[in-house]
């Protein structure tokens, strides 16, 4: 089957399913925004060692862990933009296509496209905000906070530590409940941009597959989902293959 036979394939999926689906989606939706990947190649942990966001370290050297954390992750990341997949997603939520999105993504492109917070399970949590290891008060990565050389909370003094998942941390009960609950209801789910392999995410699309969803996948190369839990497996860029299910859908 060439691409074009799989985006009509795709395409008969939407448009045929009994109730709405759902996005699932990994770092490599955001790669076309600037945003690195985590693993694979060009990913940011072949470069640098990840044990600044292991929690009992961070715990241990904050001030060292901060520093990092805000080369690596806050000095740019506000200057991201959603790229054309985010908008095309967007678009097909407000279209009533998919009835939300799943992301192991911390960088909130799916908000800033348009999404509305509630219908996005950040499964690893966000860089959106801080949050007091002391008295678990929630602040905004404002500058003045970023800044410091160990941001502290303003009203306890306390550690603040970004509000995404380090190692050795759970998932967030809320988000985890969320995504599976979405996952065990959707009549299909695109999978776009993520290797498969991080535990327990990558249940996820294997529960929908379990509970009756046909699995869209978009990835530029296979990966440990494809031959197992993938029914459409389609190559490439997540903006071009988007585009072309947004040409079938008439957007």
């Amino acid at each position: 089957m060439d691409f074009a036979e799989k985006i009509e394939k795709c395409i008969a999926v939407i448009k045929k399913a009994p109730a709405a689906g759902a996005a699932f989606t990994g770092a490599g939706i955001s790669v076309e925004s600037g945003i690195p990947p985590f693993r694979g190649a060009g990913g940011l942990w072949n470069k640098v060692d990840p044990s600044f966001i292991e929690l009992s370290r961070f715990q241990r050297e904050p001030e060292a862990c901060w520093s990092k954390i805000r080369e690596l992750f806050y000095n740019h990341w506000d200057k991201a933009e959603p790229n054309r997949a985010h908008i095309l997603l967007a678009e097909m939520v407000r279209a009533g296509y998919i009835k939300g999105i799943i992301t192991q993504n911390i960088d909130c492109l799916h908000q800033r496209a348009g999404i509305n917070h509630d219908l996005v399970h950040e499964f690893h949590g966000t860089l959106d905000a801080l949050v007091c290891l002391k008295c678990s008060a929630q602040y905004k990565p404002e500058r003045e906070l970023i800044e410091q050389n160990l941001p502290t909370c303003p009203k306890c003094g306390g550690v603040l530590k970004p509000d995404f998942v380090f190692f050795s941390e759970g998932i967030p009960q809320e988000a985890f409940e969320c995504s599976f609950q979405l996952a065990m209801n959707c009549s299909w789910m695109l999978v776009i941009g993520t290797t498969g392999e991080i535990m327990p995410a990558c249940e996820i699309p294997r529960q929908a597959k379990l509970h009756g969803a046909t699995i869209i996948e978009i990835n530029p190369e296979p990966s440990a989902l494809t031959g197992s839990v993938t029914d459409i497996y389609l190559p490439g860029k997540a903006s071009v293959v988007m585009d072309a299910i947004a040409k079938g859908l008439d957007f």
